[in-house]
């Protein structure tokens, strides 16, 4: 009788890709073959969508009948406010208006009962525009001086660049001017007149050959701290100009004055005081205005609308099944054996662990991918439908948004199989990743917590990765409160998301690190 000697094929090529395929879809069928789980997993995608729903169900303002009412976009697609008072001529082709802005003044709410205060916002402006249309939204460039962030040029809603800084006053006026050349409108500033600065150039494709230029004046909502917290009052800016200085072909006549927009709920006039309006004495003006030119921001100044993360506010709810399935994917095998089993089989346990992650991580991601895809379009059909408005985002931002989602779930559906590697009990774990990621967020955003402390929640925990779903954006020259109980993040999405994916990465390694060190 002869023997076999042939050697098997070394250990490390049994184990290397087709190995951890094997390992992988023997956990996938231990997840799928257990009814809780997949239960739990449409529990969770269900969830997810019915909170989110429910929570931007309220009546809207509209009444039967009411369309939808949606923000005016700028070029660039964002939201925006473009609610100013423009006194105004037709520019065709190449041109410029040079003028004195003499003073910069204005008035404001600062309560029931309460006198108006004088002064102009820190952001009221007024100065010199060209802009394609009278139509909300389309493209323009300006010049302006500002209550307390001395000369601007602006364009396009979202560009923003600094000029001379200090205010206007009677000793100090400051000439402004606006060179058109085609497509590129080019943007100085002089304090005498003679001696001129760029500010800023900018190219705004497809401009039409006549355009609409000259003075205009708008001015934010006034900012007031209350009992209630902060609030926002009705201002109004108002600007004197010196003889205009024109350049070019412009129409003949008199200047014509129209209050471009209403006021998109960042504006408005206090008793007895209208919303905009010019006077004119001998060659200079005197314009008056109220509103903004700059893109919608979320918080307050929204007047009531909705975001593209308020109906993803389910996403905590599903999160919290998908914890408990994480960490019962681990625990439920220590408890009864099963892993003593599973390790005996396949000796190298960290692949099974990267299988189960990869297994529970990949139908995380589905559920929340899933979710927020169905949830979107229905909430912002619902919204539009009751007469709010709905911040609009790019697709590609909308994109964003939805795969965010998903590696937001798939992420912390990780971190509490790695927690739950490490403690070995499924009520610990769950209730510890729970105080980590949800409890957190939910403090934050509800308002419970002064602003400091809620963005250092949003820091420094791992409910920072909620940034992911961010769509409200930043802008220095708008103001708002940009707070986590308004709808802002302090990190950029994915800077946000990185700090819950390396709580995750560590839970994971060091899950590795004890299972590789301990009996089962």
């Amino acid at each position: 009788m002869t023997t076999d000697l042939t050697p098997r094929p070394p250990a490390t090529r049994r184990a290397g890709r087709g190995g951890f395929l094997a390992t992988l879809r023997a956990e996938w069928t231990k997840f799928r073959t257990v009814r809780g789980w997949v239960l739990a997993v449409a529990a969770a995608v269900l969830v997810t969508i019915a909170v989110g729903l429910l929570g931007t169900a309220a009546p809207g303002p509209g009444g039967p009948g009411t369309g939808p009412v949606a923000y005016p976009k700028g070029p660039g697609g964002e939201a925006v406010n473009d609610n100013f008072y423009l006194v105004h001529k037709e520019l065709t082709g190449d041109g410029g208006l040079t003028v004195a802005l003499r003073s910069l003044t204005g008035v404001a709410d600062t309560g029931i009962g309460e006198a108006p205060t004088e002064g102009a916002q820190p952001w009221a402006k007024a100065g010199i525009i060209m802009k394609e249309s009278l139509t909300q939204g389309s493209p323009y460039a300006a010049v302006m001086a500002t209550g307390g962030h001395g000369v601007r040029m602006q364009a396009d809603f979202t560009r923003d660049t600094a000029g001379p800084s200090g205010a206007v006053a009677e000793d100090a006026a400051r000439w402004l001017r606006l060179v058109r050349s085609g497509d590129r409108l080019t943007g100085y500033a002089s304090a005498d007149g003679s001696r001129w600065t760029e500010i800023d150039s900018v190219e705004l494709p497809g401009l039409p050959r006549t355009v609409r230029a000259g003075f205009f004046a708008a001015s934010p909502q006034a900012m007031q701290d209350t009992a209630a917290g902060t609030g926002f009052g009705p201002a109004v800016a108002t600007g004197v100009f010196g003889a205009p200085d024109l350049a070019g072909d412009w129409s003949g006549g008199a200047w014509s004055g129209t209050q471009v927009g209403g006021d998109a709920g960042t504006s408005g006039s206090y008793s007895g005081t209208t919303r905009g309006g010019f006077t004119q004495a001998g060659d200079g003006f005197t314009v008056t205005g109220a509103g903004d030119i700059a893109p919608v921001v979320g918080g307050p100044v929204m007047g009531g609308g909705y975001s593209v993360e308020n109906f993803l506010v389910g996403t905590f709810a599903g999160l919290v099944v998908l914890i408990a399935v994480g960490t019962a994917f681990i625990t439920g095998e220590y408890r009864t054996g099963l892993l003593r089993t599973t390790v005996t089989a396949i000796p190298s346990r960290g692949r099974v662990l990267g299988a189960k992650a990869l297994v529970v991580g990949g139908v995380a991601f589905a559920v929340g991918m899933a979710a927020a895809a169905i949830t979107l379009p229905i909430g912002e059909r619902g919204a539009l439908g009751r007469g709010f408005r709905v911040f609009p985002v790019t697709s590609a931002t909308e994109l964003r948004v939805v795969v965010g989602t998903g590696l937001l779930c798939a992420t912390v559906a990780v971190l509490a199989l790695g927690v739950g590697t490490l403690l070995r009990r499924s009520a610990t774990a769950v209730a510890l990743v729970v105080a980590s990621i949800v409890l957190p967020f939910l403090l934050a955003t509800s308002g419970v917590l002064p602003p400091g402390a809620s963005e250092w929640l949003l820091r420094v925990t791992p409910a920072a990765g909620f940034a992911v779903q961010q769509t409200l954006p930043y802008y220095a020259q708008v103001l708002s409160v940009y707070e986590p109980a308004t709808g802002y993040y302090p990190l950029a999405p994915w800077v946000g998301f990185s700090v819950l994916l390396g709580y995750a990465a560590l839970a994971f390694g060091l899950a590795v690190v004890r299972l590789r060190g301990r009996d089962v």
